[in-house]
């Protein structure tokens, strides 16, 4: 199970955080200087592949929806795009399980909403 989903940059920043149960608002702070610290968290019921497998799946569809996002430039597309990254995740987690990976069926909302915007 998924507790929550954090983004950071190389310099430690928190770029995207995402959580599936509650936690207050100080102790997100603390928890995430926790996991930034130890740089990666995980539980001996955690199938590490999956969460490696997660990551990448994630990226790819970043990389799909804002055209070629880098570790240089991920921080731009995702920090005046918010609300995209939010509904990618959201295709992908629900309540801390996966419940989707086709980049397909991920980024076909997204699609939709690019559309109505045109027009």
């Amino acid at each position: 199970m998924i507790k929550f989903f954090l983004m950071v940059n190389k310099q430690g920043q928190t770029r995207l955080s995402r959580y599936y149960e509650h936690v207050e608002i100080h102790k997100r702070t603390m928890l995430e200087a926790e996991v930034i610290k130890n740089c990666l968290s995980r539980s001996k019921e955690q199938n590490e592949m999956a969460v490696y497998e997660l990551i990448h799946n994630f990226v790819e569809i970043l990389d799909r929806y804002f055209s070629r996002v880098s570790e240089l430039d991920v921080s731009f597309p995702i920090m005046f795009n918010l609300d995209r990254v939010h509904i990618i995740l959201d295709e992908m987690v629900l309540n801390g399980c996966i419940v989707e990976t086709n980049k397909n069926r991920i980024l076909a909302p997204l699609f939709v909403l690019d559309k109505m915007a045109e027009s």
